[in-house]
Formats: structure tokens, C-alpha cells, sequence
């Protein structure tokens, strides 16, 4: 396939990864890559790249057809760059989107991925956080329309307003006829003869904005939240996209989070373990005292009920699990020595280095 790099090559992921590792890299391209936002004179067409290869791979059927017939397959494509690629594969031009009309100038804008990082405990009950975001705002010279103020778009010379041209080409599916929107009117059928000064006639220019952002409680590490109209502005007066967010979850010192519930150790002297306590526990709501009966041996579990993560969307909360670890003292004068030798000779259990006994095995539970 001379002149096409391997698609999974030009996402930067390996020929085995998951559906949700090609959209990943997928968002951290686009946002590197797209030309409104990145002024280098590459970044269309890597864009453009980019784009193709993921709606190729991220269509389960579509990426099977390529795993078997495109490149590193049994039959390799013979096409001479990635649009000659997709329309092999979508009989489609503009990398898969079908015009049967002329669409319109107002367009919708596109969506906008960021990440926030929260603490283990801004991500159990929530936060409101300002998220710093680059995207694209309709230019105050010409109101977003691209043209120069006192000017306005005209009928297309190059497809005659239709928006469409149209192109003939043989592939190894036989001879594909496809209709590709005008590039000189992108498919709207009117072209900006006058471009707005500022703009270029792009009609919406880079900025960096803050975004308010609540985040409800029980977000996970991962989780992709959706804010609505908080993207890329749309041309034209087209609606905004939207902002997509991914949750990084900081780990916590103290608990460990599966699901909606929450797990950790809880270190208890000998003593306390073997006469029974009432102790104070710092949970996640604050502190609780628990009771301890006398005889805890190492490993038993406490279950604190709806002091876990909020199941989000509903009122519901996980549970807080305690597991009992058995702190053995290690003596410190030659009284509490004595004592502890008194102890275990009451009880039978040879004790010192010294001394001789059987330990018994039991299947771990």
C-alpha cells in the first residue's frame, strides 16, 4: 500500500488494542492536531489522518475488513493515500461522509476533550472545579460568518452551488463513482470571496476559556463526564460542541476504593485485641467508634454500612471494610517481658527463641 502508513501506526497503538485505547489516542491527536487550533501547516492534513484511521478502526466490522485485506493483511490496497483508502472501504468521499444535498454553512462545533485530576475524596462526594480549556470562539470582526464586515458569501464558481463534485475511480471493488463536497465551498455551496481580516475567513478563532464544572459524587478514575455546550463554537452560529472530561482519580494514603465500596487495615495492639475495645476511627465522613470484641484475631473484617463511595446517579453509598490487623508489642523493658513470659506460660505456649513448639497450618480463607 504504497504511499499509506499502517492505520494503527498513525493512531501510535498496536495492532491489539482495545476499542477504548484507539479512541484514547484518537482524542489525544485531535486535540493536538486540528488546524483551528494548531497553526503548523501540517496539522490539517495529519488531522485529517487521524480522523480517517479512527473511523476505520473504531467501526469493529470495518476494522476487521482492514485487518484482513489492508496493510500487513494477505492483499494490501493499492492506493496512493488514505482518502483512496476510506472510500474502499465506505464507497463515500470526504473519508466517509455521504452528501446527497448541500449542506448548509451553520455547523455544529467539535467537541472538546480535557482531564481533571481529583483527590480520593473529591472524587467520593463531588466538587466544583474551573477547568482551563483551548477552544475555538466565534470571531468578534465578522460575528463568526468569515467574511469581511459589509461583505457576504457568494454562489460557489467551482461546483456551481451544489456543493458536490464529482469523481470516477477504479479500486479492487471495481469502478466506485463518489461525490466529494466542493473544497472550495466546503460542501456549503457559497464561497467567502472577502475573508475576514482577523479570521481568515474561518469565522472563529483560538482562546482559551475556563469552563465551571460541577462534578457529581462517586466519579471513578477513567470516567469520561460530558459538559454540554461548553466546546468548540459552531460556524456560522452553528451550537457548540461539547467539553468531555477524563477523571484521573489521585490514589488515597489510607483506603482503597472497588466499585462503590471502600476497604482498609486497621492496626490493633495484642491487648486490645484480646480484651475487646471501643475504638475512634477516622472514616470518610468523619470519625465513628466501633466496638471490639474481646478475642479479634488478625484478619477479621468490619462492616460499616453507607460509609462507602455514593453510587453515582443514585442516593445509594458502598460500605466501609475494616480489616483487623493484630499489632504484636515487641518489649521494651524487662517488666514487660516478665509479664508476657507469665502470660504464655499460663496459657501454655512455649514463647522466647529458645523455645520448642508445633505450629498448626490452616487453608488461607
Amino acid at each position: 500500500m504504497a504511499g499509506i502508513r499502517d492505520l494503527y501506526e498513525i493512531l501510535g497503538v498496536g495492532r491489539d488494542a482495545s476499542a477504548e485505547d484507539i479512541k484514547k489516542a484518537y482524542r489525544r491527536l485531535a486535540r493536538e492536531y486540528h488546524p483551528d487550533v494548531n497553526p503548523d501547516s501540517v496539522a490539517e492534513d495529519r488531522f485529517k489522518e487521524v480522523s480517517a484511521a479512527y473511523e476505520i478502526l473504531s467501526d469493529p466490522q470495518k476494522r476487521q475488513q482492514y485487518d484482513l485485506y489492508g496493510q500487513g493483511g494477505p492483499m494490501d490496497f493499492p492506493f496512493g493515500d488514505i482518502s483512496d483508502l476510506f472510500e474502499a472501504f465506505f464507497g463515500q468521499g470526504s473519508f466517509g461522509r455521504r452528501r446527497t444535498a448541500t449542506r448548509t454553512r451553520t455547523q455544529r462545533g467539535e467537541d472538546v476533550f480535557a482531564e481533571v485530576r481529583l483527590t480520593f475524596r473529591e472524587a467520593v462526594f463531588g466538587t466544583r472545579r474551573e477547568v482551563p480549556v483551548a477552544r475555538l470562539e466565534p470571531c468578534d470582526r465578522c460575528s463568526g460568518s468569515g467574511a469581511e464586515p459589509g461583505t457576504s458569501p457568494r454562489r460557489c464558481r467551482t461546483c456551481g452551488g451544489s456543493g458536490q463534485v464529482q469523481d470516477v475511480r477504479r479500486s479492487i471493488f471495481g469502478t466506485v463513482m463518489t461525490a466529494h463536497p466542493c473544497s472550495t465551498c466546503e460542501g456549503s455551496g457559497e464561497e467567502i470571496t472577502s475573508p475576514c481580516e482577523r479570521c481568515q475567513g474561518r469565522g472563529r478563532l483560538a482562546a482559551e476559556a475556563t469552563v465551571p464544572v460541577d462534578v457529581p459524587a462517586g466519579v471513578s478514575d477513567g470516567l469520561d463526564l460530558r459538559v454540554p455546550d461548553a466546546g468548540h463554537a459552531g460556524r456560522s452560529g452553528g451550537t457548540r460542541g461539547d467539553l468531555y472530561l477524563s477523571i484521573s482519580v489521585e490514589d488515597d494514603p489510607v483506603f482503597e476504593r472497588r466499585g462503590t465500596d471502600v476497604f482498609s487495615l486497621l492496626e490493633v495492639p495484642m491487648t486490645q485485641a484480646s480484651l475487646g475495645a471501643e475504638l475512634e476511627v477516622e472514616t470518610l465522613d468523619g470519625p465513628e467508634r466501633i466496638d471490639l470484641d474481646p478475642g479479634t484475631a488478625s484478619g477479621t473484617t468490619l462492616r460499616l454500612r453507607g460509609k462507602g463511595v455514593p453510587n453515582l446517579g443514585r442516593r445509594s453509598r458502598g460500605d466501609l471494610f475494616l480489616t483487623i490487623q493484630v499489632v504484636a508489642p515487641e518489649p521494651t523493658s524487662k517488666e514487660e517481658r516478665r509479664l508476657l513470659e507469665q502470660l504464655a506460660e499460663l496459657r501454655g505456649e512455649p514463647a522466647g527463641k529458645r523455645a520448642t513448639g508445633k505450629g498448626t497450618l490452616r487453608k488461607p480463607r
